[in-house]
Formats: structure tokens, C-alpha cells, sequence
């Protein structure tokens, strides 16, 4: 596991008496979610379905200012959940994984985009794909934002549901945009590697999202340095977010 991030400054003083991350790093990687009762777990849920509405309406926004309007067409520029669930991806899959192997994993509907409607297709394809995990990064830093605010001024105690739920918040828009970067179709990462990648290799790579399900369930399950990757590249991020929100918070009265 990657080592706990340099603490370079009062927000670190402030976040840092925190469990962040608070990284379960069992069999898989998933959240420890400390002292949530049933209550903080359903604003969590609630707050993860509207973290993946917004990654999902990020890809069809900037598909749109590509070119392609075929997810506009849709109505899936929006973060209206009604619009981005699948009933096997986002219902049956993770309550499937929950109860038979005890834990989740799963994700939104994803977007609908015609390369042929792109002005440059590779580009413009890995630039709609990494709009996903930048919209996962932005919410993380707001998250953030309102939970040094809240301790700033005190509204809230460490010990406090409010605070967990606020970091757990943190957490899961890290590991979706940390786990959407890898370079595994059909993950988003893996748009950016075929735009990166020789003309002759791209056929090849691109067939592998045939098996991606079943690649990443491999992956996450069985290859520790996949989960140590997703570790540091959360921590970086983290480090990231920090370094970002801690001269905001300094400017507060």
C-alpha cells in the first residue's frame, strides 16, 4: 500500500485527524464506512447514485461539445438517476456480489457515443471518456470543501455521522475515478490508452472488452498489484485534493 500522503499544511492538520483514507483494503477494494448507522449508509447510497449520474451526464456533455449528440438525444445529459440505472449493472449485479461473495461492484448504464459523429474520433473518444473520472475528481474537491468548512467552524464534531458520511463521500468519488482510469476495457482508461497506442495494436487491445467483465473481476480479485495501483493512484489524488482546498480553507475567517 502506498504510503499516507505529506501532510504540508493546516488543512492536513484538519483533515488529517481524519481516517482518510479509510481504505478496507480486504480481498477487494472497498470503504470502511466507521460510524455510519443504517441512515448515514442510505445517504451514502444516496450520495453514490448521484456521484454516477453525474460521471454519466459528464460523458454525454462532452460528447455533445464533440459532436455527438446521440446521448443528448437520449436525455442523458442530466443527473436524474432514473436515467443512467441499468436493471443487471446497477440493481442485480452488485445485490448479486453482495450477497453470494459480500461485496459490490458495478456502475451506471453506460453512454451511448458514435464515433463516426466525432470531429476526431480517438481524441475526441478519450477526452468523453475522461470526462468521467474529472467529474468523480471535482466532486471529491467539493466534498472536501464543505467538510473543512464544517470543521473550520466547528459545526460539526470528528465523532459526528455527518463527518463520516462527508469523508466516505470523498472516498467513493476517488475510487471511481481512480478505478475508471485504468487501462482496462471498458473502462475509461482504457479510451485514452487506444487513442495513446500504435495504429496496429489498437484492433488487438480493443477486442479485449469482450472479456473486460471478466478481466476486471480477475483483476480485482486476484492481482494485488491491480489493487496497489488503485491505492496510490487514490492517495495521489487525495494528496491532490488537499493541496487544492487547503489555501481556499485558509482564507476563511
Amino acid at each position: 500500500m502506498a504510503p499516507a500522503p505529506r501532510r504540508p499544511g493546516p488543512l492536513w492538520r484538519t483533515l488529517g485527524l481524519l481516517p482518510l483514507p479509510i481504505l478496507a483494503m480486504s480481498p477487494t477494494i472497498g470503504l470502511a464506512y466507521g460510524n455510519l448507522d443504517g441512515a448515514g449508509i442510505a445517504v451514502v447510497i444516496a450520495i453514490l447514485v448521484f456521484c454516477l449520474g453525474v460521471h454519466e451526464a459528464a460523458h454525454a456533455q462532452v460528447a455533445l461539445w464533440c459532436g455527438d449528440s446521440t446521448a443528448s438525444d437520449l436525455g442523458r445529459i442530466t443527473v436524474d438517476p432514473r436515467s443512467h440505472i441499468d436493471l443487471f449493472q446497477t440493481i442485480l449485479l452488485p445485490l448479486f456480489l453482495y450477497l453470494s461473495a459480500g461485496f459490490i461492484f458495478g456502475g451506471a448504464k453506460p453512454v451511448p457515443v458514435n464515433p463516426a459523429r466525432l470531429r476526431k474520433p480517438l481524441r475526441d473518444m478519450s477526452l468523453v471518456a475522461i470526462a468521467g473520472p474529472l467529474s468523480n475528481f471535482i466532486l471529491a474537491i467539493l466534498f472536501a470543501l464543505v467538510l473543512g468548512v464544517l470543521l473550520n467552524y466547528q459545526v460539526y464534531t470528528q465523532d459526528q455521522m455527518m463527518v463520516a458520511i462527508l469523508t466516505v463521500a470523498v472516498q467513493l468519488n476517488l475510487l471511481l475515478a481512480a478505478f475508471n482510469l485504468m487501462p482496462v476495457p471498458p473502462l475509461d482508461g482504457s479510451r485514452v490508452m487506444t487513442w495513446l497506442l500504435p495504429a496496429h495494436l489498437r484492433r488487438a487491445y480493443l477486442e479485449l472488452e469482450r472479456f473486460g467483465l471478466v478481466i476486471i473481476f480477475g483483476l480485482v480479485l486476484f492481482v494485488p498489484a491491480f489493487q496497489d495501483l488503485i491505492r496510490w493512484t487514490m492517495n495521489s489524488m487525495m494528496s491532490a485534493v488537499l493541496w487544492i482546498i487547503e489555501p481556499l480553507l485558509a482564507l476563511l475567517p
